[in-house]
């Protein structure tokens, strides 16, 4: 068992030395999200970790199958690439431009790089395409996405020609709000080999703007192999969504993305004047996520699993996935960690994609020690500056004779100017008696 540590956990530390040192991260996170609320947005003050368990254990029981640590959930069915998502390997996205006719409050893409240049100009992704073919990269998945990359209709259709060229093997997916989805459109594409289109609905547009997406996806399915939803579910929308999921279902759509309502980090007055407030705690590990810098909005979760719920309950046929921020954020931590050669002290878990590591503080260090001299084990490292010994998380059970409190690292490395670097995020808490190698990491 891990115990995170936080502002509440950390007084439970008997180890003053790792006390202390835990505490600085505790700080970090704390300095983290006062900053946030500078933006405007406030942070609610209710945990609901206990009754996301609770949704949690009953959607087991039930049959929802729980993938990747937890953090993406699904009944029915599960599109390829969002299994694929989970490492990033062989799946590549692109955008012809980031110009889009709409201006949805929570839209990340003004967090992108380069955003005002990509508004007013257009990539070639023609011959980006040929490069990665000529590199000889593997490509198993390969996505458009915008802006609206429907507002490039020759573009979209030029893209989705040569990846069928170049790639024939690949799964291809297309992002559209569905406004500029029409039966000629949907024709280039099929003619393109587009597998799967993805549609957007907006819970602030009023009935008839969900009638139009309604119409465009019975369009899309006599076109296009595999038809989608993927939208993010803000709170306080239970009873619409649920009304929003049996009108799906009388489609036959092939699934929908529920995904956890983000604050990327760019108006908070939209979020304010609905009553949004931020999750008490954003991330299981703080770190500079690629996905677009966004916190996820307390009790979407909720809605989101409740959804779930429904879905089982209404025996729909269709798939339901649940996609919460950290799911997202997997990708990201399995491509910077995975193929590297690591520290002796280090191990890669294949639960979070993090780098694992034991330390002992203080006045652990001296019977530690001897138990590894007795085990002839020297493949530990010393830090005077820290008082603390780090090792292999795998000597922990050899240590169960031991009454003491043991850190458990969490690592990532970074790729730096000046060359790569292995950066601790976290530390928590664990014990000989009740660590789980295996379940914990």
């Amino acid at each position: 068992m891990i115990i995170g540590i936080d502002q509440d956990t950390l007084t439970t530390i008997k180890n003053s030395a790792l006390a202390a040192y835990a505490g600085l991260y505790v700080k970090i996170s704390a300095d983290f999200m006062s900053q946030i609320q500078q933006t405007g947005l406030e942070i609610d003050p209710h945990d609901y970790g206990p009754e996301t368990a609770d949704r949690f254990s009953r959607l087991k029981q039930a049959g929802v199958i729980f993938r990747n640590d937890d953090k993406s959930l699904y009944v029915n069915r599960l599109s390829p690439a969002c299994v694929a998502c989970q490492t990033g390997v062989g799946s590549a996205t692109y955008f012809v431009s980031l110009k889009c006719h709409r201006d949805c409050y929570y839209c990340f893409n003004p967090n992108q790089e380069n955003y005002d240049y990509y508004r007013q100009h257009t990539r070639d992704l023609v011959q980006e395409l040929n490069q990665v073919s000529a590199a000889r990269q593997k490509v198993k998945h390969l996505a458009l996405t915008g802006g609206e990359p429907l507002l490039h209709k020759d573009e979209a259709v030029a893209f989705f020609t040569t990846a069928d060229q170049k790639f024939p093997a690949a799964y291809k997916r297309l992002y559209t709000c569905g406004d500029y989805v029409d039966e000629a459109i949907l024709t280039r594409l099929n003619q393109a080999g587009l597998n799967e289109i993805r549609f957007s609905i907006r819970m602030h547009d009023l009935e008839k703007g969900h009638r139009h997406v309604f119409e465009r996806i019975a369009l899309a399915k006599a076109y296009i192999p595999h038809v989608m939803v993927e939208m993010p579910v803000p709170p306080d929308t239970f009873d619409i969504m649920c009304d929003v999921l049996l009108e799906l279902e009388r489609l036959q759509l092939d699934s929908i993305n529920l995904l956890e309502l983000c604050y990327p980090l760019v108006d908070a007055q939209p979020f304010k004047a609905r009553g949004f407030q931020l999750k008490r705690r954003p991330y299981r590990v703080f770190y500079n996520y690629w996905y677009a810098g966004a916190l996820p909005i307390a009790r979407s979760e909720l809605v989101c699993l409740d959804l779930l719920d429904f879905a089982l309950k209404q025996q729909l046929t269709m798939g339901v996935h649940y996609c919460s921020l950290e799911n997202k954020h997997t990708g990201q931590l399995y491509q910077q960690n995975s193929g590297k050669r690591l520290p002796e002290t280090h191990y890669f878990s294949q639960k979070d994609y993090l780098l694992k590591s034991a330390k002992v503080f203080g006045d652990a260090i001296p019977p530690v020690l001897a138990a590894f001299k007795r085990q002839k084990y020297d493949r530990y490292a010393h830090s005077a500056r820290h008082n603390c010994v780090e090792f292999h998380i795998g000597k922990i059970r050899t240590l169960t004779d031991l009454d003491i409190e043991i850190g458990i690292s969490s690592s990532v490395f970074e790729q730096r100017d000046d060359g790569q670097y292995l950066r601790e995020l976290q530390v928590d808490l664990t014990t000989p008696a009740t660590f789980d190698l295996a379940h914990d990491v």
